[in-house]
């Protein structure tokens, strides 16, 4: 009886050679024997034989490539808004990413007091700088601003009444919602005022025995204007104390600095709360502060220490990484005069329109050697802080702007690049607001676009 062949290479024959060696010593030998298996699967269920080994070992290539790729990768944000949330807010400074790094490589000192060899507090790495910066009698941090609210409303509300004015229930990316958030804090909704016009008797008539807390939130993403009235924090905070309650204000993103002083628009800083009375103020790291992602609440120091003794607050406890990056920005902001040069989100914001357009005059002459038969031209634009940071001020900026059709496709073959290009489509154009391009990233971008073709 004459012996068979198999019309496809054994996987052990496959892995013997030198080109599966290469992908062994990259890849691991489990992954790569799984990738060659799975090719010969997919070949033999569809009877594709015979075929070459090279062909099979260049597939399996491929495919584990695509499996070991990162997903989470750095892209040139040209959308025109500075913190972006779906490309991940505030870029870090290079002393921070650094910080994490470290600490997240290593063993720390993230609750261990040298000086008593006994275990230390973690937030007070981070808490020392938020009481000299904002001069409130306590800090504490935990993962988020959302988290903050949520850890606020349960440890001094759960099953009791919080008054909000109803121009203030906002819903933020993510269907984000402040009724949602009080809802799962076990904080009872109360209601006061309309949409644009709440008075001071809107919350004098809503404090009650049931009442734990009056609240003032930060109206990000929107703003009403017209025909409108809200209560001064001033005002809030002396009914308040005078019902012997807190008041607590949900800054969002919650500058550190006045902003004017770089010719921005002012925001309400978490020290313009304090002094205006509030008793807890909770604010975003990751936002105009120029940090990492976490949620950060200044106070009164009784109220601290009970957010702290919350078992929520483990559960939404910082991990060193972030630790160890907040407290590297925090220290930038000890030496405000030197901000603008260290801290890239300030940096970002406040870079002046002309160098914004001599960097969009550089990027178009690429553009146009690329494209050449795309009508190719720089524009002033305007860009937006991001984040429900200031979310009618916009920031004059400058963007190279590509017509012609098939926009959607170059759009993709600009993503698809090694680090990806994300601009935005507009008025029958691409627009790449040139505002986040700054002189190091510059010439990759440029190399990316004069080596690669346009598919």
């Amino acid at each position: 009886m004459p012996v068979t062949t198999s019309p496809l290479p054994s996987l052990d024959a496959l892995l013997r050679m030198p080109t599966a060696e290469t992908l062994i010593v990259r890849f691991g030998r489990t992954a790569t024997a799984a990738a060659l298996r799975a090719e010969l699967g997919a070949r033999r269920s569809v009877r594709a034989f015979p075929a070459a080994a090279s062909e099979i070992l260049d597939a399996a290539a491929d495919a584990l490539a695509r499996r070991f790729a990162r997903t989470q990768r750095p892209v040139f944000n040209l959308t025109g808004t500075v913190l972006h949330t779906n490309l991940g807010r505030a870029p870090l400074p290079g002393a921070a990413a650094e910080a994490a790094a470290e600490a997240m490589s290593s063993a720390t000192t993230l609750e261990f007091d040298l000086a008593t060899g006994q275990r230390g507090e973690r937030d007070e790495h981070v808490a020392r700088l938020l009481r000299d910066i904002t001069g409130a009698e306590a800090a504490t941090v935990v993962n988020n601003n959302a988290a903050a609210v949520l850890l606020i409303l349960n440890t001094i509300a759960l099953g009791r009444e919080v008054p909000v004015s109803r121009g203030e229930l906002i819903e933020i990316g993510g269907a984000f919602r402040i009724p949602d958030i009080m809802a799962r804090a076990g904080a009872v909704l109360r209601e006061v005022g309309t949409t644009n016009r709440t008075h001071a008797r809107d919350f004098g008539d809503a404090i009650g025995p049931q009442t734990a807390l009056l609240m003032r939130v930060h109206q990000a993403n929107f703003a009403i204007q017209g025909f409108v009235a809200a209560v001064p924090a001033t005002e809030l905070a002396e009914m308040a104390h005078a019902a012997g309650l807190p008041l607590v204000e949900d800054l969002g993103s919650g500058s550190l600095v006045d902003l004017g002083a770089w010719g921005l628009p002012h925001e309400r800083t978490p020290q313009d709360s304090l002094q205006a009375g509030a008793d807890l103020v909770s604010f975003s790291g990751d936002k105009l502060l120029g940090g990492p992602q976490a949620g950060l609440v200044v106070g009164r120091a009784d109220l601290i220490t009970q957010l702290n003794r919350n078992p929520l607050k483990r559960a939404l406890r910082l991990d060193k990484g972030r630790l160890a990056a907040l407290e590297r920005v925090l220290l930038l902001y000890l030496s405000p005069e030197r901000l603008a040069e260290q801290l890239p989100t300030l940096r970002l914001l406040s870079r002046s329109a002309e160098e914004i357009r001599q960097t969009a005059v550089r990027l178009a002459a690429v553009c146009r050697a690329r494209w050449p038969a795309r009508p190719i031209a720089v524009e002033p634009c305007r860009s937006q802080i991001g984040s429900g940071s200031l979310p009618v001020d916009l920031l004059p900026s400058f963007a190279v702007t590509v017509g012609g059709g098939g926009l959607e496709r170059l759009a993709g073959w600009l993503r698809a690049l090694e680090r990806p290009v994300i601009g935005r489509i507009g008025e029958g154009r691409l627009w790449l607001d040139c505002r986040c391009l700054e002189a190091a990233d510059e010439d990759l971008l440029i190399a990316q676009l004069g080596g690669s073709a346009d598919k």
